[in-house]
């Protein structure tokens, strides 16, 4: 089951993020920190944070969010599952997801940021497998030879 995040949530997610190797400390802080915010938030621009939940437990999640001055275009900030639960199509199931939701919103794009570094390759081919297509790409981003790849769907067929 997909569902809205409940403050219930948190500490398991939290051990979700902190388990995913890819992940740096820092990336792992500003997750943790979209969590919170997306919890003690409302609004039009505001985190959405839905959860994977299966046998009472927590097994993923997905943030978005709309992207200011536009009339439908969402970015896609995290979607993660638990290391212990890949490759079982939950991550798929997430991503369905979160374009259902944002077509229910009239929205036209998902975008979603992500590094070039080898260690993402899993989650670029991810994106590629769900039919997104590379959008755009800016070198030395992140860090020397690690750029941003942005990833875009358009929703509207």
């Amino acid at each position: 089951m997909i569902r809205a995040i409940k403050k219930s949530d948190r500490d398991a997610l939290v051990r979700i993020i902190n388990r995913v190797d890819e992940f740096s400390t820092e990336e792992k802080e500003v997750a943790t920190e979209l969590i919170d915010e997306s919890l003690n938030s409302s609004g039009e621009y505001s985190y959405i944070t839905n959860v994977f939940e299966l046998d009472n437990t927590v097994v993923g999640y997905y943030c978005l969010g709309k992207r200011a001055l536009t009339d439908g275009v969402y970015d896609l900030y995290w979607i993660v599952v638990d290391p212990l639960k890949q490759e079982n199509g939950f991550g798929k199931k997430l991503l369905e997801h979160a374009e259902k939701f944002v077509e229910s919103k009239n929205g036209r794009w998902l975008l979603i940021e992500t590094s070039s570094k080898d260690s993402y390759k899993k989650t670029r081919n991810f994106y590629l497998r769900n039919f997104y297509s590379k959008v755009a790409e800016i070198k030395d981003f992140y860090s020397k030879n690690d750029d941003l790849i942005i990833f875009g769907k358009y929703l509207i067929t």
